[in-house]
C-alpha cells in the first residue's frame, strides 16, 4: 500500500475508532466525558481514558484536565489507563503525563487492513489443533490459565470482563480458541465495533512450545472470515512487536502507534 492508503486508513481510524467505548456497555459499566476526554468506568482492570483529539488543549489547560483524572481515580481507589497514540498533540503531552504519575508501558502499532482478503479461504491450523467459539465460563477461565502460562502474572480480568462483554450482547464479540486434545494453546476474539466497518482483534497468546506453527496467522483468518460474514471491510490490531511482522505480511498496514499510560494511586 502507498503512504496515501496508510494516511487514509489513520483517519478511518480516528474518526470511527479512536474514542471508542463498549456498546452495548456490559453490566457495571459506565461511559462519562470531561471535555474531549472519553473516560470508561468499571472495567474489570481499572479505568479507560481516550478521545478523537484533546480540541487544542495545551500548557495549562492540559495538565487541569490530566489533573483531575488522576483525583478522579485516586479517589476511586483505581488504576486508569490513558490511551496514547503517537500522531497525539501536543508534541509534550507524554512529558505531562508522566508528570502527574502516568507510567508508560510497552508501545504496539497500530495496524489495519481490509477483511477481504483474509476472509477468502477459511485458514488450515496445524495437525492436532482446532479452532473453537466459547461462551461458557469455563473456557474463558480456561483462556486466562493459558495467559498466565504465557505472561507469568494474573489474567484473572478477562474472565469476567469477557464474560460481561458477551452477556451484554453476544454479536458484538466472538471469543475463539484454538485447541490441542484439552489445551488451550492459544486464543483470540474479535469485537464487531457497532456503527463502523470496523473489527478489531484481540488476545492471541500462544503458549511458547506451539508458536511459529501458523495457529496466530490460523487465529486471525478465521477471524476475518467472522467479520466478514458481518459486513465489516476492516480489521485493526494493536499489534506488539511479534505479532506485527506477521501481520504485515498478511496485507495489514501500519498506521500509528498506541502507548498505555498507566496511573495506579
Amino acid at each position: 500500500m502507498t503512504d496515501l492508503d496508510a494516511m487514509t486508513l489513520r483517519e478511518a481510524y480516528d474518526n470511527q475508532l479512536k474514542a471508542w467505548a463498549p456498546d452495548p456497555l456490559p453490566a457495571g459499566v459506565t461511559v462519562e466525558r470531561d471535555g474531549p476526554l472519553v473516560r470508561v468506568l468499571g472495567l474489570d482492570h481499572g479505568g479507560f481514558l481516550t478521545y478523537r483529539d484533546l480540541d487544542g488543549l495545551t500548557g495549562a489547560a492540559l495538565d487541569a484536565l490530566i489533573a483531575r483524572q488522576v483525583e478522579l481515580f485516586r479517589a476511586r481507589g483505581e488504576s486508569v489507563e490513558w490511551k496514547l497514540h503517537g500522531h497525539d498533540e501536543p508534541a509534550d503531552l507524554p512529558d505531562r503525563l508522566r508528570a502527574a504519575g502516568f507510567v508508560p508501558q510497552e508501545r504496539e502499532t497500530v495496524v489495519i487492513g481490509p477483511v477481504a482478503p483474509l476472509a477468502a479461504t477459511l485458514p488450515v491450523t496445524p495437525e492436532g489443533v482446532r479452532l473453537r467459539e466459547v461462551t461458557a465460563r469455563a473456557d474463558l477461565e480456561r483462556i486466562a490459565a493459558m495467559e498466565e502460562e504465557v505472561w507469568g502474572e494474573s489474567r484473572g480480568h478477562l474472565i469476567e470482563g469477557l464474560g460481561r462483554e458477551i452477556a451484554a450482547d453476544p454479536q458484538s464479540i466472538t471469543v475463539v480458541v484454538a485447541e490441542a486434545g484439552e489445551t488451550v494453546v492459544s486464543a483470540g476474539w474479535v469485537r464487531y465495533v457497532a456503527g463502523t466497518g470496523f473489527a478489531t482483534l484481540w488476545g492471541g497468546s500462544t503458549l511458547a512450545q506451539w508458536r511459529r506453527r501458523g495457529i496466530y496467522r490460523a487465529l486471525v483468518g478465521y477471524r476475518a472470515w467472522l467479520a466478514a460474514q458481518r459486513g465489516r471491510t476492516l480489521l485493526q490490531v494493536d499489534a506488539s512487536e511479534d505479532s506485527r511482522p506477521i501481520l504485515e505480511r498478511l496485507g495489514l498496514v501500519p498506521v500509528t502507534t498506541t502507548t498505555p499510560y498507566i496511573y495506579t494511586p
